[in-house]
Formats: C-alpha cells, structure tokens, sequence
C-alpha cells in the first residue's frame, strides 16, 4: 500500500465492520490505511471474525476501543449502536459474508456489525459492502436475490473480484483488495 495523505480524511468518521470469514486479514490493512489518512476509525467486529484475527489488532491499528458485543457497553450516553450510527460518516463491511449479507437483507440484527448497520440512515449516508465468500456461495440463488435487495436498500457492492480463494479455487467472490476499497470509502465521503 502507497503512502497516504495524512489529512485525507481528517474529520471522516469511518466506521468498519468485520463478519467472519478469512478475508478479515486484508481489513487490517484497510484500517491502517484509513487511521493514516487521518480518518476516525471504529471497527465492530462479529464474534466469528474474532476467530480470524483479534480485536486487539484493530484496537492498535485503529487507536479506539472495538466493538464485538452488542451486550458490553463502552460508551456511557446513548446506546451505543445508536450513537456509532449516528456518528459516522461512511461505513463498510469488509469483509461481507454471505451470513452477513443475508442478515442485512432480511433484516436481521443480532450481531454488533448488523445491528450498527440497523441504526443507520442510508439516505445520508452511504454504507458499503465488500462481499467475501466461496465461488459457489456467491452464485447461490438466495445470495444473489440478498445481493439485489441490498442494492435496492441503498447498500453500495464493491466487487467481489475474482481469484484465488481460501478453498484452492479461483473464481468470483474473493473480497475486493484494501487499496480498492480505500479508494471506494474516499469516494463516499465525497458524496456527503
């Protein structure tokens, strides 16, 4: 990853959510990349992606506690899935699973990551999906009928691409390299 400006997103609230699957690396990269340029970073994290890479990671990378619960209160005012909402100016979820995806679409919110993404106002503003999964599973029927109603909600899709997967195939689903997304989350802020 280039060097970035530090005073790119200076004042850019980003909130970052991580479901679980083993594209959560590459999110690493992302949050560095994000604090450097002077964005606000708060990562929330589903309890499976906790199995991938810790909390404690993001907590570095980021500067600012991580959320994994939506039962552990770290913020004193309001709820705090309501106030991380409220106060962010772009959010992504990278990776997306096909859980993940499911759950948005649906409705459901019964994680930290969907239950942010609940709360907020996607008509002002923007919140993207960056997909991870298996070839197979984002070609399943049900995730692309998920993947249409996301987009009818408001959810913006970056990528999948296509490559080399975890389970030694290539193909479409392998989540959107950090740079890419980077640059997808700057576009954002452009539009608030």
């Amino acid at each position: 990853m280039a060097n970035v400006d530090p005073k790119l997103l200076g004042g850019v609230n980003v909130l970052v959510g991580v479901a679980g699957g083993i594209a959560a690396y590459k999110s690493a990269a992302l949050v560095s990349k994000l604090a450097q340029s002077g964005a606000g970073v708060t990562v929330a994290m589903t309890e499976a992606a906790a199995k991938f890479v810790t909390p404690l990671t993001f907590q570095a990378l980021s500067g600012r506690p991580v959320y994994t619960s939506p039962w552990d209160h770290i913020e004193s005012a309001d709820p705090q899935h309501i106030a991380l909402a409220r106060n962010c100016h772009v959010a992504i979820v990278a990776p997306c699973t096909m859980d993940c995806m499911a759950k948005l679409a649906t409705g459901r919110c019964d994680d930290i990551v969907t239950l942010i993404l609940s709360a907020i106002d996607r008509s002002a503003t923007r919140v993207l999906l960056a997909p991870a999964m298996n070839a197979a599973m984002w070609a399943q029927p049900a995730n692309q009928r998920n993947v249409k109603q996301l987009i009818a909600d408001g959810f913006a899709m970056i990528g999948p691409d296509e490559g080399w997967q975890a389970c030694r195939t290539s193909g479409p689903g392998r989540m959107t390299e950090p740079d890419a997304l980077f640059d997808a989350i700057v576009a954002a802020t452009k539009r608030r």
